[in-house]
């Protein structure tokens, strides 16, 4: 059994073109060396003496920036090709990080990061086109779990490695470091990736379908469906250790524990759930809205069983719904993009989880401080329930264009 199980999940990562383990390298380096955003806030207030409020002014706009190079980046995916956007996304934003520390007033560095959000997050729909690029329609799943799992490799690493950086060089070290690691990314890509795939992709669009995801209603209402189901998912990262803290009065070092659980089973898991759901050819709607459920019990749980037990039952259930539905999301987008130009359909879904991080946050905090945490966890498990009927809208869209 034991054995079954292993070969079973060694499979889960076979198959893939050697551009995919590649796309996933360059990520877990790009990913690994962003250190500076963790500690974003506390540079902010104790190297530089911003207040809070010119705090969130700041997070504003590195939000926005974030939504303007994710459509910018799709824009020059389907113009001049992924591969040219990727290579120019981290030579420009390795510079940039690097010149951050040297933005001096408060107005200038919102200007700054500004820029460097929209040179920096260019990257993620151009490597969104460049997967669905290299890897065949039935590994295309799979293949954007392989690269969420070098995502999530590499930010559990940057925060550990970003703390001794500053204790022995200081906040400028970050700096540096987060710009070294682009440039080291950039490099690799540039020397072990050729841009024949991605001239032939550009080619490809032009003579292809050119419809646009924004005249796309059901698209429309498949990226409403994201943003709502973003925004809740995203208080486990902000409202939800503050909770663990006020409440349960846990420790950092056990809500980091918690935290952290979440990646070493989304490490351990992800792949293999992905290869069993698709091998058993589960319908993609029972699937999402399965994962939607998960993600509405992990916030109940925490009301109605208000113990730490429980709050691992919670996390369980939120990463289970993480693992399902995320890379789900990810394939209808890429079936989706073959009715228009890839690099607009990929870049309105990365702009989707822009959306939801500028919302999110500030919205989650201010619902604890109005409702409190018990009235907070209701009001995101009832917007669940609205993602649930907007999927269910898109699936029977979807069965409408087939009839038609």
């Amino acid at each position: 059994m034991a054995l079954r199980l292993f070969r079973f999940y060694v499979d889960s990562f076979r198959g893939f073109d050697r551009a995919i383990w590649l796309l996933a390298l360059v990520t877990f380096i790009n990913r690994a060396g962003t250190m500076v955003i963790p500690f974003l806030s506390l540079y902010l207030t104790k190297d530089r003496g911003l207040s809070l409020e010119e705090v969130g002014w700041v997070m504003s706009c590195f939000g926005a920036g974030s939504v303007v190079g994710a459509w910018l980046g799709g824009r020059l995916a389907d113009r001049i090709g992924y591969y040219d956007v990727m290579v120019g996304s981290l030579l420009t934003s390795g510079l940039a990080f690097i010149g951050l520390q040297y933005v001096q007033g408060f107005w200038p560095f919102c200007a700054a990061i500004f820029v460097l959000m929209v040179l920096a997050d260019s990257f993620r729909p151009a490597m969104f086109v460049a997967i669905r690029s290299y890897a065949a329609p039935e590994q295309r799943t799979r293949a954007i779990t392989l690269i969420r799992l070098a995502i999530n490799l590499g930010f559990s690493m940057g925060p550990a490695l970003g703390g001794a950086i500053i204790v022995g060089w200081g906040y400028s070290g970050l700096f540096w470091v987060d710009g070294l690691t682009c440039l080291a990314a950039m490099l690799l890509l540039a020397l072990a990736l050729t841009r024949a795939h991605a001239h032939a992709a550009v080619v490809s669009n032009a003579a292809g379908a050119q419809g646009s995801p924004y005249s796309d209603r059901t698209y429309l209402l498949f990226v409403l469906a994201m943003v709502l189901i973003s925004i809740p998912f995203l208080q486990y990262f902000s409202t939800v250790p503050l909770f663990y803290s006020d409440v349960h009065h846990l420790s950092e070092e056990y809500i980091g524990l918690l935290l952290g659980a979440n990646g070493l089973f989304i490490f351990l898991v992800e792949m293999p759930l992905v290869k069993y759901c698709e091998d058993r050819r589960f319908n993609l709607f029972n699937i999402l809205r399965f994962s939607i459920v998960l993600f509405v019990l992990s916030f109940v749980v925490l009301n109605v069983v208000p113990t730490v037990p429980f709050l691992w039952v919670g996390m369980l259930f939120m990463t289970v719904g993480e693992m399902l539905n995320f890379p789900f999301m990810n394939r209808f987008a890429y079936d989706r993009s073959e009715r228009g130009s890839p690099g607009a359909y990929m870049a309105l879904f990365s702009g989707s989880w822009s959306v939801a991080h500028i919302i999110g946050h500030t919205l989650g905090l201010n619902l604890v401080e109005w409702a409190g945490y018990t009235g907070t966890w209701y009001f995101f498990s009832a917007v669940l329930l609205v993602g649930i009927l907007v999927i269910s809208l898109v699936e029977r869209r979807l069965s409408r264009e087939r009839v038609g």
